[in-house]
Formats: structure tokens, C-alpha cells, sequence
């Protein structure tokens, strides 16, 4: 099976630009822990719950501050086209519960994340990937 065929393709983004209030509140609306960042149509970062409790209000940052000044600019992601075990494995090997989804032109088409694996049907690869994020710090 390909990640095409698993992953959430409603995928919310915020620009770089954007408030950490205007991605803290999507996140709220849509019950999610993360964001990509996108800047025209590029993948640029990442942001997460935690980025916005640890680097941002951690540091002094008000909510007004920007999504560029917090988010992950090494993003990991993986190809719509990839078997799901190798992306599990990879997932499992970074300890991520969640990547998003390019197409080979570096598009972003989706996300994909432990609870897309564990519907999938393939417990090989949901074990795989569990037993990578669950592994102690």
C-alpha cells in the first residue's frame, strides 16, 4: 500500500508570517497538534503544540509573534508514492508521530500520522511506527 492511499489529504496550513494566535486557534478549531508552513506553495516548516509552549512562551513570546520565529525549518516529510512500511520505519526511526506528505515535485498533499497507520490494516507497519514513537527518551 502507498501513503497516497492512507493519508488525510485536508490538511490545514499556516504561512510563516501568520500569528502563533492564528495557528494556536486553527489548531484549537480543527483538534490538531501541528501545522505545516507553507510559503506560496512550499513546504518551509513545521509547527507544533509544543513549539508554541516551549520556544515561544518559554522564551517571552506573545501570541502576536510570528510562526517563522518558532517553527521547525528541517522538515521531515515523506513522498506520496512511498510504501507505508518504509515510511514507517523512517517515522519510527525519527521517533515522529506525524509527517507530512509531498508529491515528487516537493507539493504538499497530505499528512500522515500514527492514527492513519493504525487504520490502515497493515500492523506490521503500525507496530513498527508504534514501537519507534512509544521507545523512552
Amino acid at each position: 500500500m502507498k501513503i497516497s492511499q492512507m493519508m488525510s489529504d485536508d490538511v490545514c496550513v499556516v504561512a510563516p508570517d501568520d500569528t502563533l494566535r492564528r495557528a494556536a486557534a486553527l489548531m484549537a478549531q480543527k483538534d490538531i497538534g501541528s501545522l505545516p508552513v507553507g510559503e506560496g506553495d512550499r513546504l518551509v516548516g513545521f509547527l507544533t503544540d509544543r513549539d508554541i509552549v516551549v520556544r515561544a512562551v518559554a522564551d517571552g513570546l506573545g501570541p502576536d509573534a510570528p510562526v517563522r520565529q518558532v517553527m521547525s525549518a528541517d522538515v521531515k516529510y515523506c513522498f506520496d508514492d512511498e510504501d507505508i512500511e518504509a515510511v514507517a520505519q523512517n517515522m519510527a526511526d525519527l521517533a515522529v508521530r506525524r509527517l507530512p506528505v509531498v508529491n515528487r515535485d516537493k507539493r504538499l498533499v497530505g499528512m500522515v500520522s500514527l492514527g492513519n497507520f493504525a487504520q490502515s490494516g497493515d500492523a506490521d507497519a503500525s507496530q513498527e511506527l508504534l514501537r519507534g514513537v512509544a521507545r523512552p527518551h
